[in-house]
């Protein structure tokens, strides 16, 4: 079934993240909102969660802790006080400069079984069957 396979696909991928990059102190979650508050600094809250998949609870929790370790920081946006844009701190920003080649090598490591025309073929299907990534910033 595809939904076991996807499962433990996720699951291979957890584990060679941990190896790869131990000694972070940094989840895949956590890689993931911070890499996309940098990508697309000032965004809010919401928009990172669509980015990266994850509901609301889940994404401010995530914020809470890089907020925490001082990678992240929330401003007040100027014409809504109730807005919060995010941005990636210099210390956020330096430790996704280390750990990106770390991420690279998970995802080297996952695709290793194929070659380069079935990994290009792989990525291509899940992108389709997962849709079009939601861009913080641009009409929905």
């Amino acid at each position: 079934m595809p939904g076991h396979l996807f499962r433990r696909l996720h699951q291979q991928g957890v584990a060679l993240y941990g190896v790869h990059a131990a000694g972070f102190d940094l989840t895949p979650v956590q890689f993931a909102a911070l890499n996309a508050i940098a990508t697309w600094p000032d965004s809010d809250q919401s928009s990172i969660g669509r980015s990266i998949a994850c509901d609301k609870a889940t994404v401010g929790a995530v914020l809470d802790r890089l907020q925490g370790k001082g990678l992240v920081e929330r401003v007040a946006d100027a014409a809504d006080r109730r807005t919060w844009r995010l941005r990636a701190t210099p210390d956020g920003l330096r430790l996704l400069e280390r750990i990106a080649p770390k991420v690279e090598a998970v995802q080297r490591d996952l695709l290793a079984p194929l070659d380069e025309a079935e990994a290009r073929q792989l990525m291509a299907l899940l992108a389709r069957l997962v849709g079009p990534m939601p861009v913080p910033g641009a009409a929905r």
